[in-house]
């Protein structure tokens, strides 16, 4: 078994850091791309609304329902393993997507480059957490959060230009095409420059808990998602709730195997750790607001304001820059001054703005021009910038190494399923609005009212997230201890080591 490693030399470590934040970018990407190019696929694939929602949420799905999974093959089989493994299947994924030949086709390579990302993605954050000391982490997830803005504006732009440009008129495939030379460099590169690493202690593939967390979480998701195309039916509603018994037979299972075993799925003793079970909360919780918003809002700019791709990607970029300048703000200067105060105001901040962008939709109407829209969405920005980066520090601030990747394959399938829980609720809080059967005048009028809906409700999920932040630490560990020290303190969690 290998152990973990000692430092790497400055030069490795940051190649590796590199490397790893490459994938996590890809990730951001791929889904911010793929939701600008969603009216070119409709009209070019001749793609029906159930098949759309699918091309998004069957994506989050399978991301959501393998990233605890992935976590722990990282901890058993090697970190630096398992991320090259996700990065190689990520990357021929997304050339199935590119050549998908009918709408089906893509659904299914969707799932399947979620599933990829699965193995990828809870990889990035524990090699970070087992390559780089607890005093150089804040800088680490200050770039985290820089890559989240940059994730961000570039999905949109890119999305829109490669919609627009028609290259060889491929239309809407070079989206995922892109993916297929980065996927490449980062797989030849990620073999040289990364470093191996996995847990200390053998760990055996809890089975019994990857069979139980993806039955719950598709009994939970794939109701949301379909429900409306299929009426709500009864057993949807059934299938809900026996989700909720599945959850409570794997914490039960969990607690046996933790004890027999110990080596568990879920590391159920890292909810004991408050900074952890609290920032869980939040993750989840954060998650929905941002399913619904996003798709929500290029549905508004596209088919209900009628703008092109590029117009809508354009639209956008104040509302990523302002992201990624206050997520490297805000764990670098003002978490290690002011903690947890700073992400309870990027909760109150990021609310306004949506309040903001309320008035302004109701106001113009029809009329309103992308200028106008540019206040409210860097406001909005702002608000999710100082809470995105020093969020992830919180959670995993107080994480004993040896479960990094347990625990940050929790952290991002808590988020991804919030996620999903927020792209089935757009069936709920947007289409549910809008009529079956619209005249061509009535889609404009429909859709802005469709979209002020369901801002009431993101805002009234961030003032939720606003109370929940008061469980949260009001410093996170690393900043508290100062920077001398390689871990964070573990004394008052003993339980942790095992």
């Amino acid at each position: 078994m290998t152990p973990n490693p000692q430092p790497l030399p400055d030069r490795a470590r940051w190649l590796a850091l590199a490397i790893v934040m490459t994938a996590a970018f890809m990730d951001l990407v791929d889904v911010t791309i793929v939701n600008i190019a969603i009216p070119s696929i409709q009209r070019s694939a001749h793609a029906s609304l159930s098949q759309i929602q699918w091309i998004t949420a069957g994506y989050a799905l399978a991301f959501a329902a393998g990233l605890i999974t992935g976590g722990r093959l990282g901890d058993i089989h090697g970190r630096k393993r398992v991320f090259l493994v996700g990065i190689g299947g990520f990357t021929l994924a997304s050339a199935l997507c590119g050549f998908a030949v009918n709408p089906e086709m893509l659904v299914a390579s969707r799932i399947l480059q979620g599933g990829m990302a699965a193995l990828m993605v809870p990889q990035v954050l524990s090699i970070v957490h087992a390559t780089f000391p607890a005093h150089e982490r804040g800088k680490v997830f200050g770039l985290f959060g820089a890559i989240v803005g940059l994730g961000a504006v570039s999905g949109p732009l890119l999305g829109a230009l490669l919609t627009e440009w028609n290259l060889f008129g491929l239309e809407w495939r070079p989206i995922f095409l892109i993916n297929l030379p980065v996927g490449v460099a980062a797989l030849l590169l990620g073999r040289r420059f990364i470093t191996e690493s996995r847990a200390p202690k053998a760990l055996k593939l809890d089975l019994v808990g990857v069979t139980l967390v993806s039955l719950g979480l598709l009994m939970l998701l794939y109701p949301l998602t379909r429900g409306r195309e299929l009426g709500w039916p009864l057993w949807g509603h059934l299938c809900m709730a026996g989700a909720l018994v599945v959850f409570a037979a794997l914490v039960s299972y969990e607690k046996r195997k933790a004890a027999r075993d110990g080596s568990p799925l879920i590391e159920l003793s890292l909810f004991r750790v408050k900074s952890f079970a609290a920032g869980i909360a939040v993750q989840t919780v954060f998650g929905v607001a941002l399913g619904i918003f996003f798709l929500v809002w290029t549905l508004y700019m596209q088919i209900g304001l009628g703008w092109s791709p590029l117009r809508a990607g354009l639209t956008g970029v104040p509302f990523s820059i302002a992201v990624s300048t206050a997520a490297g703000l805000s764990v670098q200067q003002l978490v290690p001054r002011f903690g947890r105060k700073v992400l309870q105001a990027g909760a109150l901040v990021m609310g306004l703005g949506v309040l903001l962008y309320l008035w302004e939709a109701h106001h113009y109407g029809l009329a309103i021009a992308s200028w106008q829209m540019a206040l409210p969405l860097v406001v909005m920005g702002l608000g999710m910038g100082l809470i995105v980066a020093p969020l992830t520090d919180a959670v995993l601030s107080e994480v004993p190494r040896e479960h990094a990747g347990s625990a940050s394959g929790l952290i991002n399938t808590v988020q991804q399923m919030g996620n999903a829980l927020g792209l089935g609720l757009v069936s709920v809080v947007f289409f549910g609005q809008i009529g079956d059967r619209l005249a061509p005048a009535q889609v404009g009028p429909a859709f802005v009212h469709a979209f002020q809906h369901a801002l009431w409700y993101v805002a009234a999920i961030m003032g939720a997230i606003l109370l929940l932040m008061t469980a949260l630490p009001k410093r996170p560990a690393q900043h508290v201890e100062g920077a001398g020290q390689e871990e964070p303190a573990t004394d008052q969690e003993p339980e942790l080591v095992h």
